[in-house]
């Protein structure tokens, strides 16, 4: 296992950390209590120390049953993190009901890299005017976490806003060789590392879609004079980036964890060849031309009076296309556009054709015939 270390963070930290969002679930949708722990206590003996949790995950359930997994004295050989549920928040009162919920869910008193999750324009807005960054120092200052960060989906604008307003020890991107420049992407990337920042990766295998082998797409990897599966590549890929500390995996299966373990040792900084690195672009560029809509996502066309997410729509529909998986692509579709953070739908359904988008869509799409197709590929 490699190491790295955060500028503003003392402990050295695995270069592999451990997702708990993907854990392996019985036919009833609860989490396999057995496999599951046993995965993540194989990681740690193998040297993972970083294990990443939230609210949300499984339901509610993940942080209960990783506070139970890290007993018997696998809590003391790993970073904790966790973070604050920001689209729940509505006060300041609820920030320290959160944390101190999450802290005897976990069955710790402290809680080492604590995030404040998922933050965009509104929720950074709204926990600005509640005094987020008060709550934090306070939960420094009385030791209920020890470093502060955020996990963020936005575009770099907002990203470098946030970086700028607080002294964070570290954010949590998403980053793989297919989101270059989405949201924060590599400017973020560059942008926090020259403030200081440490960096956690997550989505580095795009949820497992990057893992995939995709006709036309093996072949390209199968030239590199070392072979590695596609899932392994994604990950070297974003460990050659040195400003990147802890790359996350949600691993869903004990081969998962082995393999990401073993992969792990090599993952050093600039360690991809010039050959090896072409080969990246090489793949890029076949997986774009299986985008359907040709949207930029510049956001020219919001807001849509009906509520519609225009970009985020299309962005889902040429995902599912791209990496041939309609039924994961379907879920994140109804979760993310489904209203789970803001309580609102934004379904392509929605649309009422106006017309309003196409009028000021720099690209000339013809929005509404598109948003016609999402709607029938994800169904209403």
């Amino acid at each position: 296992m490699l190491y790295r270390k955060m500028k503003k963070a003392a402990p050295e930290l695995s270069i592999l950390g451990f997702g708990c969002m993907r854990l392996p679930v019985k036919e009833n949708g609860q989490i396999d209590e057995k496999t599951a722990t046993g995965m993540i206590r194989y990681a740690i003996d193998h040297g993972v120390n970083y294990v990443d949790t939230a609210y949300p995950y499984h339901n509610g359930e993940s942080e209960p049953f990783v506070g139970r997994a890290l007993a018997d004295g696998y809590r003391e050989k790993v970073n904790l993190a966790t973070k604050l549920p920001s689209w729940l928040v509505t006060s300041r009162e609820d920030m320290d009901k959160y944390l101190d919920e999450q802290l005897a869910r976990l069955g710790t008193d402290t809680i080492d890299f604590y995030l404040v999750h998922g933050l965009n324009q509104p929720f950074w807005e709204n926990l600005s005017a509640l005094g987020v960054t008060d709550f934090l120092d306070a939960a420094i200052a009385d030791g209920r976490i020890r470093h502060a960060g955020f996990s963020f989906h936005d575009n770099v604008t907002l990203f470098k806003e946030i970086v700028n307003s607080y002294d964070w020890t570290f954010a949590q991107i998403q980053y793989n060789f297919m989101d270059e420049h989405y949201q924060a992407g590599t400017e973020g990337l560059l942008y926090a590392a020259e403030k200081g920042l440490g960096i956690v990766v997550m989505e580095p295998i795009r949820g497992g879609l990057l893992a995939r082998e995709l006709a036309g797409i093996t072949g390209i990897w199968q030239k590199a004079k070392v072979r590695h599966s596609p899932a392994e590549w994604a990950l070297r890929w974003v460990w050659n980036h040195p400003e990147v500390t802890v790359v996350l995996s949600g691993m869903s299966t004990p081969e998962q964890v082995r393999q990401n373990v073993a992969l792990a040792g090599t993952g050093l900084p600039g360690s991809l060849t010039r050959s090896e690195s072409a080969l990246f672009g090489k793949v890029r560029k076949e997986l774009k031309k299986r985008i359907i809509i040709p949207c930029t996502g510049c956001k020219y066309c919001l807001p849509c009076p009906n509520g519609v997410s225009i970009p985020e729509c299309f962005e889902m529909f040429n995902r599912g296309h791209i990496y041939e998986d309609e039924e994961q692509t379907r879920q994140h579709y109804s979760m993310f556009l489904g209203g789970f953070f803001d309580g609102t739908p934004h379904y392509a359904s929605l649309c009422e054709e106006c017309g309003e988008c196409e009028e000021k869509c720099p690209q000339s799409l013809p929005i509404r015939e598109h948003l016609k197709t999402v709607s029938a590929y994800f169904g209403k």
